[in-house]
């Protein structure tokens, strides 16, 4: 029975590890594996409901303390299921028009991975009109130079520290800047796309730092970075897409601020978790990767993509914008303790950069700054 009482405290204590507000990444990686602890608790509950000992004082407590972390675990993973309602609705047949549709394949191709062909062979099967790989270095440039043929629009940047990213369009890209918002070393790219109907739609492509023993020692600048562009989504009047490697999972506080501050929708939400880390463990898999959008666009498909030979799987997703959706669709209610929240994540980000001299001159981070000054 001692071995049973110690499971479920080790859920009970991961549960409400996660509510401390702070920043370090033995903190906030209880965030990660909700599903994890999920299982493990309701192992737990099991046993303990059933077990031949004798109930006592100490069983009782132990079970009430369980029931509340199971409860709370529940809260965060059930909206990513089909019995949640749907943030954002589909797209029937007779409401098609390929003309304001936008097609996405996110992937992280692991940047010592040399499947190459895996990878190509899935953009020529689906034929995205956007893709955007992140980890990519000259060696995966140079191996798909093959795309350029059908993807003429291209933002370069190959890196060696796993943060090089390219985006590759079949359609015409304009006001395309590369930012460095937080970090010299990690690039987000900034674009606008134009749908073959000529809508513009707005373009951010993400990939910061998690928060880990080998990266970074706390999330303040991931949070930050979000937090910024999502600050800068609620001013824009326009549709808008932000995708990438997030390093976050879609049900943490950050990532749900992100979407109060920014009004983007999550199309994961009523319907399933897309999980695509870590690709070889079955059972230690989170949703790292992200695809967020304006309430003008709603879903014609989603999907997670075979196995590459990196740690990410790809994800593909179909987009179809229209003035319906958006007055069908209502953005994530956002309150001054949301926009307090997010304006001090903001600024402590901005300085820890700057102490730790990362910082690059960024509008974006300068504007932040002389807003304070």
């Amino acid at each position: 029975m001692i071995w049973v009482e110690i499971l479920a405290a080790v859920v009970v204590i991961l549960t409400f590890w996660s509510l401390i507000p702070r920043d370090e990444w033995w903190i906030r990686g209880a965030d990660f594996p909700r599903l994890q602890i999920l299982a493990l608790g309701l192992l737990a509950f099991i046993l303990l409901i059933f077990w031949p000992d004798p109930w006592d004082l100490q069983r009782e407590l132990m079970l009430v303390a369980l029931i509340a972390a199971l409860a709370y675990q529940l809260k965060m993973v059930l909206p990513y299921t089909f019995v949640w309602k749907k943030q954002v609705q589909t797209v029937s047949p007779e409401q098609l028009q390929p003309e304001r549709q936008l097609s996405l394949l996110v992937s992280n191709v692991l940047t010592p991975n040399t499947q190459y062909h895996l990878l190509i062979a899935q953009i020529n099967q689906l034929n995205p009109d956007l893709v955007l790989t992140l980890e990519t270095d000259q060696c995966w440039q140079q191996a798909l130079q093959v795309l350029e043929t059908d993807y003429p629009y291209c933002v370069p940047i190959p890196l060696d520290n796993l943060y090089g990213m390219h985006l590759y369009s079949r359609l015409k890209l304009i006001d395309t800047e590369v930012k460095f918002i937080l970090s010299d070393e990690i690039p987000s790219i900034h674009t606008t796309v134009l749908l073959p109907s000529g809508q513009p739609v707005q373009l951010y492509c993400l990939h910061p730092k998690p928060p880990s023993p080998t990266e970074a020692k706390d999330s303040t600048l991931r949070d930050a970075e979000l937090l910024i562009v999502g600050d800068q989504i609620k001013e824009l009047d326009q549709s808008c897409i932000v995708m990438g490697d997030l390093n976050d999972v879609a049900w943490s506080r950050t990532t749900r601020l992100f979407q109060r501050i920014s009004g983007l929708l999550d199309p994961r939400v009523g319907r399933h978790y897309v999980n695509t880390f870590h690709a070889d463990y079955p059972f230690l898999r989170w949703s790292l990767d992200h695809v967020f959008h304006s309430t003008d666009f709603a879903l014609i498909q989603m999907q997670r993509l075979p196995h590459i030979g990196s740690d990410h799987f790809p994800i593909y997703v179909k987009l179809q914008t229209g003035r319906l959706f958006e007055q069908q669709q209502e953005e994530l209610e956002q309150t001054d303790a949301d926009e307090q929240e997010a304006q001090i994540a903001i600024q402590e980000g901005i300085e820890k950069a700057e102490r730790e001299e990362k910082i690059v001159t960024d509008e974006i981070a300068q504007d932040y700054k002389n807003e304070k000054q």
